[in-house]
């Protein structure tokens, strides 16, 4: 195993265990996790905003601008903070990254497959609906192998 492979690996071990950790974890408050945590303190957006040394406005406006997204990843954390909160962010796939490299390099596979199945069947060598299969799969397992740079290009 080369060393590239080898830190591929751990980044997909580490985004794995984040996705085992926060499985079935759910989105968030409709009313944003800052005004939900804030109003679960018993803390008013008065105090919030003396602790962060801003205006009411300003705690208003960041609360309003959480649901939509819109709000920054500085300001969530510092709100937090001013709460005595921790802030995690995350991006989590929805399944295992193998799971999710292998859907790619099967659709590539299908796709370099069909091209080839186009060109043979013109010269009347097709393959059968077994071959083809086996075909893919076998791409599919050498891509995955191999981890071209192009995995994700959308061809």
């Amino acid at each position: 195993m080369s060393i590239e492979q080898i830190v591929a690996k751990q980044y997909r071990d580490k985004v794995n265990e984040a996705v085992k950790q926060l499985r079935g974890f759910s989105a968030h408050p409709p009313e944003g996790w800052l005004r939900t945590v804030r109003t679960a303190l018993g803390m008013s957006g008065t105090q919030l905003a003396k602790r962060l040394g801003v205006t009411k406005a300003r705690v208003s406006k960041a609360e309003h601008d959480e649901p939509s997204g819109s709000i920054t990843l500085k300001s969530m954390q510092a709100m937090a903070e001013a709460m005595g909160c921790r802030f995690v962010y995350a991006v989590i796939p929805e399944k295992e990254i193998e799971e999710m490299i292998k859907q790619q390099a099967l659709k590539k596979a299908r796709a370099q497959v069909r091209a080839a199945s186009t060109h043979m069947a013109l010269e009347a060598q097709s393959l059968n609906d077994e071959q083809l299969t086996f075909e893919v799969q076998r791409i599919a397992k050498e891509i995955v192998e191999k981890m071209p740079s192009d995995l994700w290009n959308n061809e």
